[in-house]
């Protein structure tokens, strides 16, 4: 009988651990743009057009869904991607579903390098630094609250905190 209750308490608390978790993590998890949307990545779409309805920050991801053995990726420098050569190549994918990481602000420049480049199949983001937690009331110089945006953080804490003291005690 006892050996039942240990083995339901652990679970129990494996359980709120990961639930906690996973709000969590919800709550921190960088966006995935895929490139074109529903189209893909496929010529005579305007990614230009694409681009400039996204917002893309740091440690987002920018994927791209293709046909595996038809199309590719190049991450080129500004002159590549003016021209469609591969000048500056930084990078190559070619698994028909491509995850890329934004690791850092600045533009990054992307082509198809089967040719198709001259089609359109090419796209420039803007990628801009992730935004700054809230100043706390206390130290905002305009002294007002911060946004709703960071508030999260502070209940968060809190309640796994509690989790885990109540699943200590469990």
């Amino acid at each position: 009988m006892a050996r039942t209750i240990d083995t339901s308490h652990s679970l129990l608390r494996l359980l709120l651990l990961l639930l906690l978790l996973a709000a969590g993590a919800g709550l921190v998890s960088a966006t995935d743009h895929i490139v074109g949307g529903h189209l893909g990545w496929n010529p005579n779409i305007n990614y230009t057009l694409w681009s400039n309805n996204q917002t893309f920050f740091v440690n987002d991801l920018i994927s791209f869904r293709y046909q595996k053995n038809m199309y590719n990726v190049f991450e080129v420098n500004k002159t590549g991607y003016d021209n469609c050569t591969m000048d500056g190549v930084a990078g190559n994918w070619s698994s028909g579903k491509d995850f890329i990481t934004l690791t850092r602000p600045g533009e990054y420049y992307f082509i198809c390098g089967n040719g198709l480049c001259f089609s359109g199949m090419k796209v420039s983001i803007k990628v801009i630094p992730l935004p700054s937690p809230p100043v706390s009331p206390s130290h905002s110089p305009s002294g007002h609250s911060p946004s709703a945006a960071g508030s999260y953080r502070a209940p968060l804490a809190g309640l796994f905190a509690i989790a885990v003291w109540i699943g200590f005690w469990i």
